[in-house]
């Protein structure tokens, strides 16, 4: 697991090369506030290979945050990541490696019939019963959590994570109610404590789509303060006393998705001077949340010229648009860390190269909104 020595480590090995706010405080230490992400590519050998290449130019050139999920690429994705800890010259203990559970993956490769592929891989075995799944594709059962764990540690060929997301509980309600998802969450927080305490993760947290993001009323709308609570009750339940694991929550955010930064749909957290509801990114400030950033260049569409608007594109630093989105991104008061993903060394350095520049303050981010 990462540690605040060898995090700190990594952080002064490149001394003033990047701008003074490009690693920020993370679980025990810092961590790049431009992270690596692994959810593109189709599932074959070359792009596990250009995948590892990428990876490894990421961790040698200041990049110490790597993002993946059981389910990216058909599962490939964390082998791959797992392979390129192992290469890298950098220590294990001075990255932040990140993995989600959630969505049933596949094994190497998309199966012909995926609904014969889930009743014998899963709903036979009884790792899932047909009753949990939602869209016949995702589960959140402390059980399927647990397995989905114990697998992406396998593929990891890792004995802990830093964090584990649970991804995307927004999917399950689909076919629940808030309340039946709200207690489901709580249920797998007591067995991601339990994880904790076993040393297998250092900290969770949920990795959403739209749920923190969208208006009260919407169908897949999740309260964060909600989730937080019911991470604090698991806590009290599980641990010895009132100290909870959830860290982190991960969510969309750049210059044509940015309702995490101004809708203002959550409850303000207990003990603040907030007045009335505030934004997801407000929220999760206040109550002392990481938040990492998905989607952060857009999967590629900001990365062209014009497509930031001209008025937002000339307050931003960076030589490239790709640099530009993903500085508006790292921006946003309460974002600790901004993902991008690519398999091109090329791309990896322009995104690396972001980090150089500083980033707006939060007065001249607000104002871009004004």
């Amino acid at each position: 697991m990462a540690t605040r020595e060898a995090l700190w480590g990594y952080r002064n090995r490149f001394g003033d090369a990047f701008g003074r706010t490009y690693f920020r405080r993370f679980g025990p230490g810092v961590v790049s506030s431009v992270g690596i992400g692994t959810y593109l590519g189709e599932p074959t050998p070359e792009v596990d290979d250009a995948s590892r290449e990428s990876i490894g130019l990421a961790l040698r050139s200041g990049v110490n945050h790597v993002d993946t999920a059981a389910n990216y690429r058909c599962g490939r994705a964390e082998r791959v990541v797992g392979e390129a800890l192992r290469d890298a010259p950098v220590d294990r203990e001075s990255v932040v490696v990140a993995t989600k559970g959630g969505f049933l993956p596949f094994d190497g490769e998309r199966p012909d019939d995926p609904s014969a592929y889930v009743r014998e891989r899963f709903v036979e075995p009884e790792i899932v019963d047909p009753d949990d799944l939602t869209n016949g594709a995702h589960a959140m059962t402390p059980e399927f959590l647990e397995w989905s764990l114990d697998r992406s540690l396998d593929r990891l060929d890792l004995d802990s994570v830093d964090c584990f997301y649970v991804h995307n509980p927004e999917t399950q309600l689909a076919a629940r109610s808030r309340a039946d998802v709200y207690d489901a969450l709580e249920a797998a927080f007591e067995a991601l404590e339990r994880r904790r305490a076993a040393g297998d993760v250092g900290a969770y947290g949920v990795a959403s789509w739209s749920a923190f993001r969208v208006p009260e009323d919407a169908d897949d709308y999740l309260s964060l303060a909600e989730v937080l609570a019911r991470a604090e009750a698991a806590g009290e339940a599980v641990g010895p006393d009132d100290d909870h694991g959830f860290e982190a929550i991960q969510l969309p955010f750049n210059v044509a998705m940015a309702d995490a930064f101004t809708r203002r749909n959550q409850p303000a957290p207990p003990g603040t001077d907030a007045d009335g509801p505030v934004s997801a990114l407000e929220f999760a400030h206040k109550a002392g949340l990481s938040v990492v950033t998905s989607a952060s260049i857009g999967q590629g569409d900001l990365a062209v010229e014009g497509a930031i608007p001209a008025d937002v594109d000339a307050t931003l630093a960076g030589e490239t648009p790709a640099q530009r989105a993903l500085n508006f991104a790292r921006s946003a008061p309460g974002v600790t860390s901004s993902l991008v993903g690519t398999t091109d060394p090329g791309h990896v350095r322009e995104n690396v190269a972001a980090g150089t520049f500083d980033p707006l303050g939060a007065s001249a981010f607000d104002a871009v909104f004004e």
